[in-house]
């Protein structure tokens, strides 16, 4: 009986080791899975921080400088107005801005407080395309110019600050009394040559001055550009070149208005008679012989002097 009693005394221990075991085990592997869970709600906070810093930085806007904004800050102190093309009336606004480029081009007038146009831009200058471009069968984009006060006169032309063949339009922000001369055979009519004859020109700008704060007459003009990478500046005054000439005892008498051989032509000279301009006479032209003979520079390949000078880096100017 006693050895019963100590056999079941001795189960009952056993059982009960064995069942503080587990509850110890449980209590163990619960701690740990309470620990892990832990540890994975804060991975998966950090895991969302992260995310939402990485939405932070996708979603931010990119700031970019839009031609909008350029155009403000070139407009700065202007009225940016708009003007038909083809308006004929000689009335300027004061402190404005206007595109007198046709069509696509955009090329920027600017006039002061007397409504005086004093500044013209563009980055490019874009040939006419006669071909998809309505032209007249006079090379014009409208029949007729703006009549800016002034142009009545007989010895004043209603001159282009940048000419139809350079796509430029015909109101009164791109017309000033201009001497005819100056405008068909001088060197305004040189300039729009050499544009030509280059297929285009960028970073244009002309500069327009007046002898006083009345007039829409200018005095002077600047005109600088780039041409095949060479920057040109052409300054002259708002005058007959001929008489200019004239008075420097450089022409012998003024040449009509048909005369292929005026100094500014890009035509040929079909005699080929360099003897006024090659003044020592040995077949050639100097950049500083033409200059004295009145010619403006650059000289390109079109004109009948290039074929008398030297053009050392090849590029179709000499002068520049």
């Amino acid at each position: 009986m006693k050895k019963k009693t100590s056999y079941l005394a001795l189960l009952l221990t056993i059982i009960f080791m064995v069942g503080c075991t587990n509850v110890e085990d449980a209590s163990v592997t619960n701690k740990e899975t309470d620990s892990q869970d832990v540890t994975t709600v804060e991975t998966n906070s950090n895991i969302s921080d992260k995310k939402e810093s990485i939405n932070t930085v996708v979603d931010e806007p990119v700031v970019e400088e839009t031609p909008t904004e350029q155009n403000n800050d070139l407009f700065s102190g202007y009225k940016l107005i708009e003007v038909d093309g083809g308006d004929l009336s000689g009335y300027r606004e004061p402190n404005v801005v206007v595109d007198i480029g046709y069509g696509d081009r955009e090329y920027w007038a600017f006039t002061n407080e007397y409504g005086q146009l004093v500044r013209v831009i563009a980055d490019e200058i874009t040939l006419q395309d006669d071909r998809n471009e309505p032209v007249t069968s006079s090379g014009r984009y409208y029949s007729d110019e703006a009549k800016v006060p002034g142009v009545e006169s007989d010895v004043l032309d209603e001159g282009h600050t940048i000419a139809d063949s350079l796509g430029g339009v015909s109101n009164a922000y791109n017309i000033t009394p201009q001497n005819s001369t100056l405008n068909r055979h001088g060197d305004q009519a040189y300039m729009e040559n050499a544009i030509r004859s280059a297929g285009g020109a960028t970073n244009f700008e002309s500069v327009i001055t007046y002898p006083n704060t009345e007039t829409q007459i200018p005095s002077h003009y600047q005109y600088t550009y780039t041409l095949r990478g060479n920057k040109i500046v052409d300054s002259f005054d708002n005058g007959n070149p001929d008489e200019v000439n004239a008075s420097l005892g450089l022409t012998g008498s003024k040449p009509s208005d048909s005369d292929s051989s005026n100094k500014n032509s890009t035509s040929s000279n079909k005699d080929g008679d360099i003897s006024s301009v090659d003044t020592n006479g040995n077949g050639q032209v100097t950049i500083k012989e033409a200059k004295d003979a009145g010619f403006s520079m650059p000289i390109t390949r079109e004109h009948w002097l290039y074929p008398y000078m030297r053009d050392t880096d090849n590029d179709g100017m000499v002068g520049e």
